[in-house]
């Protein structure tokens, strides 16, 4: 049975995971050049965070899929079905840039471990090739989840300043569920 609003959960699990993301972009762009040797701390620092992420939106996609919520009845037919379509490419994107960065990491040869405690399980090794496909498919996730986000962010301020419809309350912390 779908819902009409989003529970604490989703909207905690939105939120934690758009934070993480901002502080994983902010460290993959300030962290120095990772081809020359191996990893240091922001290396693993950022590896430790994308495996958050990658926990939380498996988590995030199994509540959304077990507790679905129905779109907003005073969307238009082509803003529900674009809707849909961004929100299912933000899950995939968010899944495919956090695995693809593990998959290079292993790849790579480095022995990294969760915030320097427990070690990661190598998915990969790799030759010189594999690695650079690797990197390559990392960027381009990184850089397509950036612009689908940004996408997501601008709609829903058009809903907030414009329409003014209550889109965006269904998912900020702290609102009434409707």
């Amino acid at each position: 049975m779908k819902r009409l609003h989003y529970g604490t959960t989703a909207k905690s699990l939105h939120w934690i995971i758009a934070a993480l993301l901002v502080v994983q972009y902010s460290i993959g762009w300030l962290m120095p050049d990772v081809h020359g040797g191996p990893p240091g701390a922001p290396m693993t620092w950022h590896i430790s965070i994308g495996m958050i992420i990658l926990l939380l939106i498996v988590a995030r996609f199994i509540l959304r899929t077990t507790h679905p919520v129905e779109p907003e009845a005073t969307l238009a037919p082509w803003q529900r079905v674009s809707s849909a379509a961004v929100h299912r490419l933000l899950y995939l994107l968010v899944f495919l840039t956090t695995l693809s960065g593990w998959l290079f990491a292993s790849a790579r040869g480095w022995n990294i471990s969760w915030f320097f405690l427990v070690p990661l399980p190598m998915l990969a090794h790799g030759n010189r090739a594999l690695v650079k496909a690797l990197d390559g498919w990392h960027q381009n996730f990184m850089w397509a989840l950036l612009a689908v986000a940004a996408l997501h962010i601008a709609a829903a301020l058009v809903h907030l300043l414009y329409y003014r419809d209550g889109i965006m309350r269904r998912m900020l912390p702290g609102a009434r569920d409707i």
